[in-house]
């Protein structure tokens, strides 16, 4: 079958949400307790180790194979334009949004601002923190940073959603 990156997102998320699933009913199911008065057969709840360990493989499998079948896809696909892999775009994302971080409190700055005095409280000396920078310099890098993230986030969102790689169970 052809997926799409964000296909495959999805698929794994079920894939893992029906494994979650089957460890939960095999928590409920495994052990029980009975009163000494009950009759141990009427509240055995309904449990086969055999068919959940097969089932438990069966998912795993399934989940192992498609992790891989992303991973390859991501580290092989090159986003256009970018002449970057997929994988590495998921790096550089992050990167990005912490240069844009790190210039939204560099541009939001006032070249000159006082420092509160704190346990000096009773003297009479003022100190001053100065941008030791140009903080247009800084607006500019930061506008330019947002940019190439939300452009980044653009090409990949395009690619995730669009180029197909083929994947059989």
């Amino acid at each position: 079958m052809k997926l799409t990156s964000a296909e495959a997102a999805k698929v794994l998320r079920r894939l893992n949400d029906d494994y979650d699933a089957l460890l939960a009913r095999e928590q409920a199911s495994d052990v029980f307790v009975a009163a000494v008065s009950e009759n141990v057969e009427d509240v055995r709840p309904e449990y086969d180790f055999a068919k959940t360990r097969a089932e438990e493989e069966e998912l795993t499998n399934k989940i192992r194979k498609l992790k891989h079948a992303i991973n390859v896809f991501n580290s092989t696909t090159v986003i256009p334009g970018w002449n970057i892999t997929i994988d590495e775009m998921l790096v550089l994302i992050p990167q990005l949004n912490k240069r844009r971080s790190l210039l939204n409190v560099m541009k939001s700055r006032l070249p000159k601002e006082r420092v509160e005095a704190g346990f000096r409280s009773a003297s009479n000396i003022i100190d001053y923190r100065y941008a030791n920078y140009d903080i247009a310099e800084a607006q500019a890098a930061y506008d330019e940073a947002s940019t190439k993230l939300a452009n980044a986030q653009t090409a990949l969102d395009l690619v995730n959603s669009t180029v197909t790689f083929e994947f059989d169970f």
